[in-house]
This record gives structure tokens, sequence and C-alpha cells, in this order.
């Protein structure tokens, strides 16, 4: 069972870098009936990246969206933008472990994939145990809260 609220819909965006595994993940969270806003980007062509990662970033900021997913080429550029938003805390994600280590100990709520860098079918696996991985807690709950620099 998911610890995040997913009667609310998942935020996810993306720029022409991530197009293709965002695609993916929309089919595997279709498969999984899963409720998710799409913020784009809609096709290949080249965007920039800030203007699908605010959205998502906003949308979880205001609690409108259980979680975020974004997706670039590095996903460097969707992370350090999403972490501007108060209250964020993006994960950059690569393997299995990672997303598992950003959701117990850091309480991550966006996932960061760099589409250029996962192999086929392990962004859907990250994003699977990203989304049912609680946050610990414990000793690591001092530490998120140092996070807010207001």
């Amino acid at each position: 069972m998911s610890p995040f609220n997913l009667q609310l819909p998942i935020a996810l965006g993306c720029d022409h870098a991530g197009f293709d595994c965002k695609e993916d993940l929309i089919s595997f969270l279709e498969g999984e009936g899963i409720v998710f806003k799409d913020f784009g980007c809609f096709t290949k062509d080249s965007v920039d990246y800030p203007d699908f990662a605010h959205p998502v970033a906003s949308a979880v900021e205001n609690g409108e969206a259980a979680f975020g997913i974004l997706l670039c080429g590095s996903a460097n550029g969707v992370a350090i933008t999403a972490n501007k938003h108060q209250g964020i805390r993006a994960a950059l994600c690569w393997d299995l472990e990672i997303a598992e280590l950003a959701r117990k100990h850091n309480d991550a709520n966006i996932i960061c994939i760099p589409a250029r860098f996962v192999r086929d079918g392990d962004a859907e696996k990250m994003l699977d145990i990203f989304m049912n991985t609680a946050f610990e807690g414990g000793r690591h709950q001092g530490r998120v809260e140092k996070i807010a620099c207001c």
C-alpha cells in the first residue's frame, strides 16, 4: 500500500529528452489504474525543462498532487528547478536502491529520473519502489526538518 494519498493524481512532467520514458511511465500508471496529470511536454521537440518542472513542483507543493515524477536527460535540471519550491524534496534517482532510500531517508516527494541513463524497464521499477516505500522517520525526521530555508 502506498504511503501517498493516491486519491490525488500524480503530477508528471518532462522535457524532450524524457519524453519517451514519460510515455512508458504513463503506460505503467494506466496499467495500474493510477490517476495522473501530465504537465507535458507532449512531443520530442526541444523545450526548456523549467517550463515543465515548475508546474509539477507547484502541484505537489500546493497539495494538488500526491507526488511528482520529473524526467530529463540527466534529471539534474528538473531536480534543481523543483527543489526551488518550498516543501519539495526532489530526488535524483538512477537505480532501485537510490529510489528506495530517497523515500526512506529523505521523504522525497518528487522522483527525478535521468532518461538517458536508465535501462528500459528500470524507470517503472524505480517508480513502483518510490510510490510504495514509506518514510522511516526516526533519526531521519530531524534531518528532513532542517532542509527548508524559510
